[in-house]
């Protein structure tokens, strides 16, 4: 499909998704997020597609939402068309797996994304923030709630009250970044991590991000009930046949995604 605020591409069994709005540091208008949710649906409905990458420009993931297009809108108008749920909230339905590849400002919304998706590689370029405390309203799309789970409650309140920014290194010490790269080799090392992931089972890269996800949601005991059902249950798949015999013949495992 053409679009006009994003570009979509394959490599192999991965897609690949490039916020494209340079005049406004792709900041999240409703097309922007209206588009990534067409793309998020055709790749998931794409059977050759085991993983997705998830990235902006070197200057800027995205650097917000768009002021300008939120401004005008009403209490009201939000709760009743909340473009929030509508659209910036597919990136965490996402169902398969999704990285982001984050380069420069990922402010506001654009961190909001950017949390949304399973884990972040970052380029040695990359700030993070939530400020929206500037423009006299809190986040809105999970700063207030993925934030702490992701880096605690001292770090998150520091970043939502102050409304400073924090950079690669930082954000990768308190546990937001799971990798830093020098931001020409950004991209690079995201493909890689991605087709690494897209050959594997892609049924067990699902159910594995679904039992992590499931962890922030269930107490301890219920949580490990949960992954040793789901674990029990691979022991059907043709996937885990296949994964242990390649592993005693000592070859690489051909895994046929059921």
């Amino acid at each position: 499909m053409a679009y006009n605020t994003i570009q979509t591409r394959t490599e192999g069994r991965v897609g690949v998704i490039t916020l494209n709005r340079p005049e406004a540091l792709n900041a999240l208008c409703d097309e922007l997020t209206g588009e990534l949710t067409e793309a998020l649906a055709q790749f998931e409905s794409d059977d050759d597609i085991g993983c997705v990458v998830l990235t902006g420009s070197k200057k800027s993931f995205a650097a917000g939402a768009d002021i300008k297009e939120l401004q005008g809108r009403n209490a009201v108008d939000l709760y009743l068309n909340d473009p929030f749920a509508k659209s910036w909230e597919s990136v965490a339905r996402f169902r398969k797996p999704i990285l982001a590849a984050v380069s420069g400002y990922a402010l506001g919304g654009g961190c909001e994304i950017a949390m949304m998706c399973d884990f972040i590689i970052a380029s040695d370029t990359a700030k993070f923030g939530q400020p929206e405390i500037n423009l006299g309203v809190m986040p809105g799309a999970g700063g207030t709630q993925r934030l702490p789970r992701a880096i605690g409650k001292a770090k998150a309140m520091d970043l939502c009250l102050t409304g400073r920014m924090m950079d690669a290194e930082e954000a990768e010490r308190a546990g937001l970044v799971a990798r830093i790269v020098p931001a020409d080799e950004l991209l690079e090392v995201a493909l890689q991590a991605a087709e690494t992931i897209a050959s594997k089972s892609l049924v067990v890269a699902m159910q594995t991000k679904e039992a992590i996800n499931r962890s922030y949601e269930m107490t301890l005991d219920e949580g490990i009930r949960w992954e040793r059902r789901v674990f029990q249950s691979q022991f059907n798949l043709e996937d885990q046949k296949e994964g242990m015999a390649a592993f005693a013949e000592k070859r690489s495992p051909h895994f046929k995604h059921r």
